[in-house]
């Protein structure tokens, strides 16, 4: 999560909250993650998708 956190410019507690559906990201946020993860903001985001 430090590593991420560190990557995309937010805290590593930020990180959590997102992972753990405490918070939603900003959009211009949910971009970087799935930029780092070079997947689109669906893929990371969307429980459904694959």
């Amino acid at each position: 999560q430090a590593e991420l956190a560190g990557r995309i410019d937010v805290s590593r507690q930020a990180v959590n909250a997102i992972e753990t559906g405490k918070h939603d990201p900003s959009l211009s946020l949910a971009f970087r993650i799935a930029r780092e993860f070079d997947l689109s903001i669906e893929q990371v985001f969307d429980g459904d998708a694959a």
